[in-house]
């Protein structure tokens, strides 16, 4: 039985794609004229570190019919719905919509998260949340520089990215694992990440709460210690 255009719209949704995003095409990378499921896999693969232009991509290949054709959101030959997300500029295709994609004409790519959470600042050169509107300190082109823990280029990353009390900016994994390591200042400009004041705060009550203390028995005891809580 032969399915009906809204079916064959449908056909195969979330069943397509690699590790980076579920599609149901691969594209032919203009750099080296091989097919690839996405940039990323290309990137990954590439022997002499070439990096593939998202918006230099012509061509898609239908992965439900095999049909190579220019890059569309509907495939021509089969009717099959190729990415239920689909920017043109970005030559980008993604079924799994719960991502919130946007496209950021400042930034010139598509970002993921939802539109109405991220604000774009014309400084740092990059999209920032919603939280931190007029409550960051601006570098220029903060985010288009590597990591400084993973050395990863920071501005179109798939990994959350955080940003420093100074304006620095590294991806929120490696800020955790810096915090595991005892490292409490910017890799970068060696200022504290958190406010001091409130640390030593926090720091004085976690000690006088861990103090020894003569019950009234005499007896010596000491408190459990308690995990500080870092507001940062």
């Amino acid at each position: 039985m032969e399915l009906d255009d809204a079916a064959r719209h449908g056909f195969g949704r979330m069943g397509f794609g690699c590790k980076h995003y579920r599609r149901r095409c691969r594209i032919r990378a203009p750099c080296c004229n091989d097919v690839f499921h996405c940039r990323h896999c290309h990137n990954e693969s590439t022997k002499d570190g070439h990096e593939l232009d998202r918006h230099a991509v012509e061509s898609v290949i239908c992965l439900v019919c095999d049909t190579e054709q220019p890059v569309a959101q509907v495939c021509y030959n089969c009717g099959v719905c190729m990415g239920e997300y689909f920017c043109r500029e970005c030559k980008f295709f993604d079924d799994d919509v719960d991502r919130e994609h946007f496209h950021c004409k400042d930034c010139g790519i598509c970002r993921v998260g939802g539109k109405d959470n991220f604000f774009h600042c014309q400084k740092c050169g990059s999209c920032y949340s919603v939280s931190l509107r007029d409550k960051h300190c601006c570098i220029e082109n903060s985010m288009k520089n590597n990591c400084p823990i993973c050395y990863e280029y920071l501005f179109d990353s798939l990994r959350e990215t955080s940003v420093l009390r100074c304006g620095h900016t590294m991806h929120l994994q490696c800020f955790h694992e810096m915090l595991k390591h005892d490292k409490f200042s910017c890799p970068i400009c060696s200022m504290p990440i958190f406010d001091m004041d409130k640390f030593l705060r926090a720091l004085d009550a976690e000690i006088e709460a861990n103090m020894v203390h003569i019950d009234y028995m005499g007896k010596v005891s000491f408190h459990q210690p308690s995990t500080l809580t870092l507001t940062l």
